[in-house]
């Protein structure tokens, strides 16, 4: 008999059960929307422990649960400036209590949840290495990461992630997040070599964006809209094609858009927190999204070192659901944080508001921030070479990716006994030959399933 407590946002996904029949309703919804939901695996009889949750294992059984934590509600009206207080005691101390004295490992961004974290291990005095990394071909994504590293005074170091990285190490990553995730998003894996060199403890800024941000909807959306904004938000180009697809070719019965939106609905009405629809959708996506898609990539991470994550901690859970809706809205506490702790943090610029800072984000908009958009028109315009912007374009463009695809996709004799050979050919071309951007998701999903194929032989 096992005893196991699962966090309000855990780090790692733990299976209980046996690999028996294949659950091809799961697998839809997996294709769908790139993550399985609620407790779904790629089998009927084996469950992902649920968070919150409390279990008593036996013989590989789940023999009891009980939850311990809902998400609420129940807003605490006190001034901005002491909700800021209040966090940067909190992040502060998590911190602090989850790398102790150990060197960090920072990936770092042009956002605001690494550079918070930035600032709280400066001011904390930790010993940190910085890191960040761009697309071969793209965008310098590491120009703001190294300001802020400078400003931190932290050693920095930045990397390109090359054409077609994925292919000598797709397997190796299959056994990792025993494709639980589609392959092109965990870039981290392109340095899986170099990280332990940098450090002993990773402190990643997973979910800040999601807890400290309101989800963009009014309050009083009723319950059928909140459905209707979550599948917007987590259906993905494409996704909802090839679910439809894969639900007919299996011979399921009854819809498969019908089942996820009873599914999504049901869920919802658990949560059931009436009088914030931003709240509750916060809530579905920290129990839903960040379990069974975030932290199925932190296992990249955490194969090479142990991996800490203070906005998943328990208490900020609890502490965000006191916060009145009206201050997380606009990321107003991680700004006015980094204000107070780090000024020098607050004066580079916010990459999502180019070219400005934290001080001035509010100018965003006509005709304040016109220059520059006429400024990044004509640039685009003169620099005529093609711009890598997507993590797939590294991965499935060219002739030497097309060749591996096609290997993965119509040369795997176990991946053919799940998917008919049509449907497989039917999306690589108009893939190919159509619409890549949309068919990008369908085609990696494809590739996850047959290295899924291939893994369970």
């Amino acid at each position: 008999m096992q005893s196991i407590k699962i966090n309000i946002i855990p780090n790692t996904s733990i299976f209980v059960g046996e690999k028996k029949s294949l659950d091809y309703e799961a697998i839809c919804v997996f294709a769908a929307i790139g993550f399985f939901l609620d407790d779904d695996t790629y089998y009927k009889d084996q469950k992902a422990l649920k968070p919150a949750h409390e279990y008593t294992i036996e013989d590989h059984k789940i023999s009891s649960s009980t939850s311990y934590f809902k998400w609420h509600y129940t807003p605490v009206e006190r001034p901005l400036n002491e909700i800021v207080k209040e966090f940067a005691t909190l992040f502060e101390t998590i911190i602090k209590e989850q790398v102790g004295d150990k060197r960090v490992i920072l990936p770092l961004s042009g956002g605001l949840d690494s550079r918070t974290q930035a600032a709280a291990l400066q001011h904390l005095r930790n010993k940190v290495n910085a890191y960040s990394y761009a697309f071969e071909g793209g965008h310098d994504e590491t120009y703001y990461a190294k300001k802020i590293a400078k400003a931190c005074n932290f050693p920095f170091q930045n990397w390109k992630i090359p054409n077609g990285y994925l292919w000598n190490k797709i397997e190796k990553l299959a056994k990792i997040n025993q494709c639980y995730s589609e392959f092109t998003h965990p870039r981290q894996m392109a340095f899986v070599e170099e990280y332990a060199k940098l450090g002993n403890v990773f402190s990643l800024g997973h979910w800040g964006d999601v807890l400290f941000d309101d989800m963009g909807v009014p309050e009083d959306l009723t319950l059928d809209e909140q459905v209707h904004s979550i599948q917007k938000k987590v259906i993905k180009k494409g996704g909802l094609e090839l679910a439809n697809t894969l639900w007919k070719s299996w011979e399921l019965e009854g819809n498969f858009e019908e089942y996820l939106s009873e599914r999504i609905k049901v869920l919802l009405i658990n949560i059931n927190i009436p009088q914030s629809a931003n709240a509750q959708i916060r809530a579905f996506k920290s129990l839903y999204w960040a379990p069974r898609w975030t932290n199925t990539n932190l296992s990249v991470f955490e194969s090479v070192r142990p991996i800490t994550v203070p906005y998943f901690d328990n208490r900020m859970c609890e502490f965000i659901c006191t916060i009145p809706e009206k201050y997380l809205a606009g990321r107003q506490i991680q700004i006015e944080y980094l204000k107070m702790r780090m000024p020098d943090l607050a004066k580079i610029t916010w990459q999502d508001h180019r070219p400005f800072n934290l001080y001035q984000y509010h100018w965003n908009k006509i005709p304040f921030n016109l220059p520059y958009k006429i400024y990044s028109k004509i640039k685009r315009k003169l620099f005529t070479k093609k711009i890598i912007q997507r993590n797939w374009e590294l991965q499935f463009v060219g002739k030497e990716n097309d060749a591996a695809l096609q290997k993965w996709l119509f040369e795997n004799s176990s991946f053919q006994e799940l998917i008919p050979n049509d449907v497989v050919a039917s999306f690589y071309d108009k893939f190919t030959n159509k619409d890549s951007v949309y068919y990008s998701h369908s085609v990696s999903m494809l590739l996850t399933l047959s290295l899924f194929s291939k893994q369970k032989e």
